[in-house]
């Protein structure tokens, strides 16, 4: 199989997009979960309580 032939397949391109999906989602959860964010992420949880 070729270059050419491996890249114009589906298969590959549908591979491609789950390994990207897959890092993102792992980026995702490590920003969420840092520590750096949680006083943003208290604060943002306290506004529908204040008046």
């Amino acid at each position: 199989m070729s270059l050419l032939d491996y890249l114009t397949d589906i298969t590959s391109w549908q591979a491609v997009a789950t390994v990207v999906s897959f890092i993102t989602f792992g980026v995702i959860c490590v920003w969420a979960y840092s520590r750096r964010n949680a006083a943003g992420f208290d604060e943002a949880a306290q506004l529908p309580f204040q008046e």
